[in-house]
């Protein structure tokens, strides 16, 4: 027989496996709901970030809590979380049962529903359902119902219960630590936290997720050198010549004289014009920069003047 169940009404489970179906009708606008576990201590707080079962950690480690997924029926989507009650820890008194939008509001849900099924038969009738009704629509996170210890068996309460501030609002009210300086971390945990767990009462630390590792510092590159400039050129004079590289020297012959390095030109008046060198005499250096002697007669030559 399946119960209707009303908000804060409760029946006793025989089953020693349940699953919980959250059921809403899709449509233009309406959001995916997301179903997710919290499991609570004797003081009602999660006893470390690994009692959040959700869907970036959808297994608790004991295996006893876990998120099956989402399925597309006739006319709704549905996410399902599964519960063997018989081999939950001791230390577990209650299991939360949570619905969230990732920060879209629960008026733009349709016909949301939580059925109870025992999990030993999947094709059977719910042992429960109960039909959600936000109590402002602009709850972002509900807190479907419970299953919790009564004696030596479980129970299930129909809740209903919303926050505003969505997941993240929701698990942190129970001991779940969330980084708030993550701008992605508006909706939920990002996932596990690396260091150690938060004890029970103790102030939440920072959640942190996945650790990314850091980009490698990057290598400066040497500046630039500019490349040459061209030399410019006076104005109204010409450019100085290219030095060009010393001649070798002939050999067994002297060399000119370096040439005197040329004068710029006054600018508008004539220069005066330089002579043009006269061709050494074979075999007899020339004196630099001299004309030749008007009276210089050369003397005989050979052996045949000899004596004469």
């Amino acid at each position: 027989m399946t119960h209707a169940m009303l908000k804060g009404s409760n029946i006793p489970l025989d089953a020693t496996a349940v699953r919980a179906v959250l059921r809403w009708t899709p449509g233009q606008g309406v959001p995916e709901v997301d179903a997710s576990a919290l499991l609570l201590g004797p003081d009602g707080r999660v006893r470390s970030d690994e009692d959040f079962v959700f869907y970036n950690q959808p297994r608790h480690p004991s295996g006893q809590v876990r998120l099956l997924g989402k399925k597309r029926e006739a006319e709704a989507l549905t996410d399902t979380i599964q519960t063997d009650l018989t081999g939950v820890e001791s230390a577990v008194g209650q299991i939360l049962l949570v619905a969230s939008a990732d920060d879209v509001t629960f008026d733009r849900v349709r016909s949301l529903r939580v059925l109870l099924y025992d999990a030993a038969a999947p094709d059977g009738e719910p042992l429960a359902y109960f039909d959600i009704k936000p109590q402002t629509g602009q709850e972002t996170a509900l807190i479907c119902g419970e299953l919790y210890r009564r004696g030596e068996g479980w129970k299930f309460r129909a809740l209903g219960e919303g926050y505003l501030n969505g997941l993240q609002g929701l698990a942190t009210d129970f001991g779940i630590s969330v980084d708030e300086s993550d701008p992605t971390a508006g909706s939920a945990p990002s996932g596990p936290k690396s260091a150690p767990a938060a004890t029970a009462g103790a102030a939440p630390s920072a959640w942190s997720g996945p650790v990314s590792a850091a980009p490698e510092a990057s290598v400066p590159l040497p500046p630039e050198q500019p490349a040459p400039m061209p030399q410019q050129s006076t104005y109204g004079y010409p450019p100085e010549p290219t030095q060009q590289p010393p001649a070798q020297p002939a050999y067994g012959y002297p060399q000119p004289a370096a040439a005197a390095p040329t004068t710029q030109p006054a600018y508008g008046y004539p220069q005066p014009q330089t002579a043009a060198a006269v061709p050494p005499a074979y075999g007899y250096p020339q004196a630099v920069g001299a004309a030749p002697d008007p009276d210089f007669r050369l003397p005989p030559q050979g052996p045949q003047f000899i004596g004469r």
